[in-house]
């Protein structure tokens, strides 16, 4: 759990090994985190995810909690959507989910399409970028800030706002608790300013509208209820993606063989998305609590105890994805149809990614744009990886490829 051990890569032996030998493991506690449980089968992880009464999302939270957090901030962040259990984790869900329906999401594949062909057209002809702003960063930031009808002039302060949030372990980044507060309550005022002018020029269709026109139990969100709803579906939405589409360019280039089918064959691209979001998610692991004595795998875990589902080694497990399940395949979707569904990087059950649509939708739409024209990408120096133990992020990746010459 070092946080600086996990940003050099996902440890896939050390899974591997627990997989085989001990799947459901205790691991002790250390200066990183509590003591846990570490579930590592999918078997295991599905039955956690689909049984929200016996594992708790609200107890310790979903996700790790800031090492000094009090007790009022942890009351909080149980509060958002991430961290609730059934019957409220359901009732909130319904306020947006209409806005992430597959319909919703195909809608919005030409404004996604114009501007990734934007993005490209910036770059391509210089012959190289620094990938993780230039390229990555910006289409989810579009896209939810669409979404969220948040001003283009706004779009750069919000993503450093999102980068203090997830910056919590990495030295490099110097957030404190206080940085990491300060930056919350920015994104609130940001909400509000965005929830006045929406009243003033509502735009229906939007997922600003949908929160502000959302009930739960007969009544309207409250100032808090939409802020804090507004919070982490835009720093779960942009993190999401960007982390994807920075993961996926650096498999490419370290399997240019990989590369070449899909320069070769461009369709192959939607079922390389999912190869990717397989091979590398976006977050390593979900955390529940035990609400009860319950056995997991061959263990018995106490009722207090923490269990954490380790999405990277469900996602390799050979039983599942075959002898060849720790290869990078972007023709596994061929062979394997329903990869979709199978890999668990947008988790299972209760609390599956309620914009899963939206993410392999943009990461999709940008690869359709990268392939073509970003040929022969090498790495111009080593990645910048995020140091953190839960987010498999990419700071810094700059490239070089062959320049684009006008026709």
């Amino acid at each position: 759990m070092d946080p600086v051990r996990m940003s050099r890569g996902v440890p896939f032996v050390d899974f591997r090994t627990l997989r085989e030998k001990c799947p459901v493991a205790l691991q002790e506690a250390t200066e990183h985190s509590p003591e846990f449980w570490a579930v590592t089968r999918r078997e295991d992880v599905d039955y956690i995810s689909k049984n929200p009464a016996k594992f708790s999302s609200s107890a310790n939270l979903a996700h790790p909690s800031p090492p000094d957090a009090d007790a009022g901030s942890l009351e909080i962040m149980r509060q958002l959507i991430i961290n609730m259990d059934p019957p409220g984790h359901t009732q909130y869900r319904k306020v947006v989910k209409n806005a992430f329906t597959m319909n919703a999401v195909d809608a919005l594949e030409p404004m996604m399409r114009e501007f990734a062909s934007g993005i490209i057209d910036r770059v391509a002809p210089l012959g190289r970028c620094e990938f993780a702003s230039e390229v990555a960063a910006e289409m989810p930031l579009f896209v939810i800030c669409a979404l969220m009808e948040m001003p283009a002039e706004k779009r750069r302060k919000f993503s450093k706002l999102v980068d203090i949030m997830i910056g919590m372990d990495d030295p490099d980044m110097g957030v404190t608790a206080e940085k990491g507060q300060a930056a919350a309550a920015e994104i609130f005022e940001i909400a509000m300013e965005l929830a006045a002018r929406h009243k003033a020029d509502p735009k229906p269709g939007t997922v600003l509208d949908a929160l502000l026109r959302g009930v739960v139990e007969g009544e309207a969100l409250s100032e808090f209820e939409f802020c804090s709803f507004f919070l982490i579906l835009i720093a779960g939405g942009v993190e999401t993606t960007r982390t994807a589409t920075n993961q996926g360019m650096r498999l490419l280039i370290e399997h240019p063989d990989q590369l070449e089918k899909l320069v070769a064959d461009p369709s192959l691209v939607p079922g390389a998305v999912e190869e990717i979001l397989r091979f590398q998610p976006s977050f390593n692991y979900m955390q529940r609590t035990a609400m009860e004595d319950v056995r997991v795998g061959d263990m018995d875990i106490k009722k207090g105890d923490m269990v954490r589902m380790y999405y990277p080694s469900a996602n390799h497990q050979p039983e599942v994805f075959g002898e060849d399940a720790e290869s990078f395949d972007v023709t596994r979707a061929l062979r394997m149809p329903d990869l979709k569904n199978q890999h668990r990087t947008f988790g299972m059950g209760q609390h599956f990614c309620l914009g899963s649509h939206l993410a392999r939708k943009e990461v999709t739409v940008m690869f359709e744009e990268i392939v073509p024209r970003l040929r022969n990408p090498q790495f111009a120096g080593q990645p910048r990886y995020l140091v953190s133990n839960f987010i498999a992020g990419i700071k810094e990746m700059n490239i070089t490829f062959d320049p684009e010459h006008p026709a």
